[in-house]
């Protein structure tokens, strides 16, 4: 069976942007692969967090993984912060990363692009240890956003330069892109990515909003003039938006709702997009709710930590090996 890894980071809310870009393929493949799910915790400390915000965040994306089909008896869920061989081979990964090839990542170049000031040393390496977070494991194939894609190529190439340099060691990962729900955009700014981040507050649905809220979101969700419904993401940013959410979450096809709305308006699409995401996050935050209150995030992360820290280690020792820092039989 082939392995596919994919990490979040704790900061902010998932959004439903977040179901369906990620988790939402998390559930399809784990019949199909030996899935590693970790919680990237020590990428969250890249910028400043409050560390009460960022237990409750830890927590809450736990149980919402696992309310939205995540079946811990077939994933391996675990804290990155509790695997240490991460960041012990992101140090390696590290030193064998260019400054030039760091300073392409789209975060640092963004940053620096705006002329923010106070960004970590965290900030810039942190491509590193996602790239130790994926070879560790083997893994066959990342599921990511076409934002992330990057991410998994740097992994690819550093890969190849360890392989090259000392043998082969490291498997070469490939992103795997999700044709639709890709990417969710704010309903505010349908040019802009839905984001845990967003400023404006109706551009983002949140998993844990209140399902009447989420549903006012929608209804005042932009769109344009043209008056058609129509996939058009070029033209028609906005109503794309809406109807990849629909198709996400109702699982009928773009070309078969498009044919149900010929001669109708926007407000009847967002009325039934709202009920949709209505539904969802009602149906979602009752298996939350129940899986808080069972204690049983405790057990399913042990366990899955116990099993990353033994793969993890039998990796980390073949590298070290190889580097020439064990000295002893």
């Amino acid at each position: 069976m082939q392995t596919m890894l994919s990490g979040i980071k704790p900061t902010g809310r998932l959004t439903l942007g977040n179901y369906i870009g990620a988790i939402r393929q998390f559930i399809q493949y784990q019949d199909e692969y030996d899935m590693y799910i970790f919680i990237a915790n020590l990428h969250a400390i890249t910028i400043t967090v409050d560390p009460k915000e960022l237990k409750q965040n830890t927590k809450d994306l736990i149980a919402l993984y696992l309310a939205c089909g995540l079946d811990p008896e077939k994933v391996t869920l675990f804290l990155q912060s509790d695997v240490h061989q991460h960041a012990e081979l992101g140090w390696i990964m590290t030193c064998h990363s260019y400054m030039g090839e760091l300073q392409r990542m789209t975060q640092y170049k963004d940053k620096t692009a705006k002329g923010e000031t106070g960004i970590t040393a965290g900030l810039f390496t942190y491509p590193c240890l996602m790239a130790a977070d994926i070879l560790m494991y083997d893994a066959d194939f990342v599921p990511v956003g076409v934002d992330q894609k990057q991410h998994v190529e740097l992994a690819r190439n550093l890969a190849e330069r360890f392989n090259h340099r000392y043998g082969d060691i490291f498997k070469l990962p490939e992103p795997l892109t999700p044709k639709v729900g890709a990417k969710i955009y704010s309903l505010q700014n349908p040019t802009k990515k839905m984001s845990k981040s967003e400023a404006n507050p109706k551009g983002t649905i949140n998993l844990l909003d209140d399902p009447a809220q989420a549903r006012n979101k929608i209804k005042s969700a932009v769109t344009d003039s043209i008056g058609i419904v129509q996939y058009d993401p070029i033209n028609q940013p906005g109503v794309s938006n809406l109807l990849t959410i629909l198709t996400s979450l109702s699982g009928e096809s773009i070309d078969s709702i498009v044919s149900r709305y010929q001669g109708k308006g926007y407000g009847v699409l967002k009325k039934e997009v709202g009920e949709v995401v209505y539904q969802f996050l009602s149906d979602l935050q009752e298996r939350y709710r129940s899986i808080i209150a069972s204690g049983q995030i405790d057990e399913i992360l042990r366990k899955g930590n116990e099993k990353a820290s033994r793969i993890a280690e039998k990796k980390l020792q073949k590298v070290k090996k190889k580097i020439g820092f064990q000295i002893l039989k």
